[in-house]
Order: C-alpha cells, then sequence, then structure tokens
C-alpha cells in the first residue's frame, strides 16, 4: 500500500507512545459508571469482578493475536487490512463503513459528550437545559458546544503531525494512569467502609437480577445468560485497545513494537479496572435502593447517575468528590479520544488507497497525516453528537463489533495457512488454544445477545448488511484496487 504524495507518513511511535494509545484509548468513562448496570445484572461482588475479570482475559488473549497479526501485516488501516486481506475487499470494506459510521465515530461521538457533560458538573453554564437553538428533534445546547469544539480541538492538533497527537497523547494517559493509582490506593486503604465490606462479603456469590423491585436468585445457565448481558458494559469499556494497529505504519519498529504495546497495554488496563472494581466495593454495598438517601443506602446498583466512583469517593471527600471526579473523568475523556480521533482516521486513509472511500482522504498532508480523513471524521462524529442516538448506536453495535472480533481472531488460522514461511517476530502463545478459546467464549456471548437483547444485536446487524449494496454501488462507480 503505497501513500499518495505529497507527504509520507513519518515513524514516530515507539514502545512507550504505542502503550500510551492502547492505554488512554481504552480508558474513557465507562470504568467510572457501567459497574452500576453490571451490578443491576448480577447482584453479587463476586460476580461482578468475573464479570471484568473475564473481559480483561478475553481483550488480552485479543491483543496476543492481533500482536501476530500487526507483526504479520505492519500497515495504516490495521484491522481493516487484516479482514481485507484474509478474506476478501468487502469484508474489509463492511468492517470500515461500520467503524465509520458507528463504532469508532459513534464512540467518539460519545466520549465528546461524556467530556462535555462532566465539565458542566465544574461548569454550570455547560447543561443540557441551556439550549441555543431547538428545532423538532434537533437541540443544540452548550453541552454541544464543549463536545463539537473538544473534536474540533483534538482534530485540528492531529493535522499538524503525529508527533503533536502523541505528546497530548502521552500527557493525559500519563496523567489518567497516575490519578487512578491514586483513586485505587484511597478506595481501598482510606475511604474503604468496614460495614460496606462487611455486607459484600455476605453476599459475594450470591448472584440475583433485579426485576422491578424483586430480586430473582441466579443459578446455573441463568448465571451465565445473566454475565453474558452484564459483559456489555464491561466490553464497551475495554473497547478501543486495538486502535494503534489503525496507525501500523507511523510506528517506529513495527513488526515488534505494536505487538508488546497491544500486550502491555491491555494488561495495564486490565489490573486498573480490576482495582477501581475492588475499590467501589470496599467503600460502598454493592446492593442498594433507588431511593436510598445516601451514597451507601443507594449502593453500587443505584448510584446517582451511576456515577459509581464518585459515590465511592465520597465517604472520604465529602461534597468535593463529585468535583473531583469530574476532573478525572474529563482528563480520562479527553485522552481517550485524543487516541481514537488519532487512529481511527487511518482505516479510511487506507480504504481510499484502495478506492473504497473517497480519494483525496488517500493523501497526506504535509505533516505526514491523513488531514483530509481527519476532517471527514470530525464533521460526522459532530453530526453524531447532534443526533442524540450516538448513544443508542453504541449499544446497538456491540454484537457487531463482537463479530468483526471473531472474523479477525479467526483470520489467524488463515494467515498461518497461507503464509507458513512469512517471518512473524510475535506469535500468539498457546497457538492455537487460546484464539480457540476466545471464539468459543465470544460465540456463546453473541448466542446469548441474539436471543435475550434482541435490540443490542439486529440493528448493528442491519447497519452492516446495508454496507454490502453501498460496496457494490462504490465498486462499480470507482476504481478498486483491493485485491
Amino acid at each position: 500500500m503505497t501513500p499518495s504524495e505529497p507527504g509520507t507518513f513519518q515513524k514516530r511511535l515507539r514502545l512507550f507512545d504505542a502503550t500510551a494509545i492502547v492505554t488512554g484509548s481504552m480508558i474513557g468513562s465507562g470504568i467510572f459508571i457501567v459497574s452500576a448496570d453490571i451490578a443491576r445484572n448480577v447482584g453479587a461482588p463476586g460476580w461482578l469482578l468475573v464479570v471484568w475479570l473475564i473481559t480483561g482475559v478475553l481483550t488480552i488473549i485479543a491483543a496476543l493475536t492481533y500482536g501476530e497479526l500487526a507483526s504479520l501485516m505492519p500497515h495504516a488501516g490495521g484491522q481493516y487490512v487484516f479482514l481485507k486481506e484474509a478474506y476478501n475487499p468487502m469484508i474489509g470494506f463492511l468492517y470500515g463503513w461500520s467503524a465509520f459510521l458507528v463504532i469508532q465515530g459513534g464512540t467518539i461521538a460519545a466520549v465528546a459528550m461524556g467530556f462535555a457533560k462532566f465539565t458542566g458538573v465544574l461548569i454550570p453554564w455547560v447543561s443540557e437545559k441551556n439550549i441555543w437553538f431547538e428545532w423538532h428533534l434537533l437541540k443544540f445546547s452548550t453541552v454541544h458546544l464543549v463536545a463539537i469544539s473538544s473534536i474540533v480541538f483534538l482534530t485540528f492538533f492531529n493535522t499538524r503531525g503525529i508527533q503533536l497527537g502523541k505528546i497530548i497523547q502521552n500527557v493525559f494517559t500519563s496523567t489518567k494512569v497516575g490519578i487512578m493509582l491514586v483513586f485505587i490506593v484511597l478506595g481501598i486503604f482510606f475511604a474503604g467502609d468496614v460495614e460496606s465490606w462487611r455486607i459484600n462479603r455476605e453476599i459475594f456469590w450470591s448472584g440475583s437480577a433485579l426485576n422491578g423491585e424483586h430480586l430473582t436468585d441466579l443459578a446455573g445457565f441463568g448465571l451465565v445468560i445473566a454475565i453474558a448481558v452484564a459483559m456489555v458494559g464491561s466490553l464497551f469499556s475495554s473497547d478501543a485497545w486495538y486502535d494503534i494497529t489503525f496507525a501500523s505504519d507511523e510506528v517506529v519498529n513495527p513488526r515488534r513494537t505494536l505487538p508488546w504495546s497491544l500486550v502491555y497495554g491491555t494488561i495495564i488496563v486490565t489490573v486498573i479496572y480490576m482495582l477501581v472494581n475492588i475499590s467501589y466495593l470496599t467503600s460502598i454495598p454493592l446492593r442498594g435502593s433507588p431511593v436510598g438517601s445516601t451514597a451507601a443506602e443507594r449502593g453500587i446498583q443505584f448510584a446517582t447517575e451511576d456515577r459509581v466512583a464518585t459515590a465511592a469517593m465520597e465517604g472520604l471527600l465529602g461534597e468535593k468528590a463529585a468535583l473531583i471526579m469530574a476532573i478525572l473523568v474529563m482528563i480520562s475523556t479527553f485522552g481517550c479520544n485524543n487516541g481514537i480521533i488519532l487512529a481511527s482516521a487511518r482505516i479510511y486513509y487506507a480504504m481510499a488507497v484502495d478506492g473504497l472511500f473517497f480519494r483525496k482522504t488517500g493523501v497526506l498532508n504535509s505533516h505526514g497525516v491523513p488531514g483530509r480523513a481527519l476532517i471527514i471524521q470530525g464533521v460526522w462524529t459532530s453530526l453524531l453528537c447532534l443526533s442524540g442516538t450516538y448513544s443508542n448506536l453504541l449499544d446497538y453495535v456491540v454484537f457487531t463489533v463482537l463479530l468483526f472480533f471473531m472474523l479477525t481472531l479467526s483470520s489467524v488460522f488463515i494467515f498461518r495457512k497461507k503464509y507458513p514461511h512469512k517471518e512473524r517476530l510475535f506469535q500468539v502463545p498457546l497457538y492455537p488454544a487460546l484464539p480457540v478459546l476466545y471464539l468459543a467464549v465470544v460465540t456463546l456471548i453473541m448466542v446469548i445477545l441474539l436471543i435475550y437483547k434482541p435490540l443490542y444485536t439486529w440493528p448493528g446487524l442491519i447497519i452492516v448488511i446495508l454496507g454490502i449494496p453501498v460496496y457494490y454501488i462504490w465498486k462499480s462507480r470507482f476504481k478498486v484496487n483491493a485485491r
């Protein structure tokens, strides 16, 4: 794949930088919120931790497998390239189509809106009630202004070159990881509540699901279903770890750097996520009541607006907890979006080079980055912010994300047969056991979601299917270079 003139990719990302993109893109606002929904689904501290542990193990296995693929094909576009080469150009296009419309685009919009909403905790002027313009279903509030401004700001700086983008990423990732470590220490050793921990210990493995105001005990396959459904939140909170593969052409010694950045980044985040959830459990009870007057009475299940991290810190920091957590989430989401914005545009660049996206997005600017791809991405994600449907779209495509994960991990078997003698500086350990284990577990999760949570499945599949006629229309009108 040869990029068009006038620019060329600049290899500026070393192991620390690549790991910062992996780590920073994964940690957004989800870890501070989604444990509430998981707690409502499984109803026991032990199973809450199991949900996060399974998610972490699956993510690390996937990262190990992607490591081999990245070592084999370290090209801009990452997952798009793997799918195109393993199957055919249409499968690659369907991934890029889904990524642009929802997977990456929707994530950027959701993270930007999260950043803006938490900004409102510090600056009350930033509020969804402070509406500047309203027309039918379209609303433009100061929250939208801040969200779109953050996208424009990050997009602009990433058009100025990979060096500036990586500096922003390194600073924000290092800052939020450091703050989260402090949060973990405070939560486990200082904000811990003896009574809360005693209550959580007593129900540690007593799984239960909330049906309205009633509790239903979970056991056997019912527990398996609850865990699979609960993983929707944890999987999204652990997503975007593969974004570094999109920027493969800008990584120094990519055949070695890419695999180890994926491994190190996913392990770091998995450990942090587990410790954060332990700090929640040492601070407040898991079970609670929606009408509780204190954080302890509401518990993790009914933390105000699902802000579990804020509720966990209230005992130690009092009213200041909300402000401190808002600052942490703002730092976290800002750095998260920088990594996603930086990397995702490389997918559309790679598609354009193959004739599967707007031709001019396959041109690098004078700073050696796909400037037009970044701008088009910024416009679309800003529109998604205004649509008000981005968060629903993210819920809808979880099935699609898992489907593309399965296809991508399966490609390691295809490439082992297709290129048996091609150099691989990194190979997935315990092959084929680990990829097979991942595929088996994810298949089970997908089947359960298909049956018990159709709203999480069919809309995402419809988005993918709609891409099929678009591919053939595009192919008939433009020259397609992909094989």
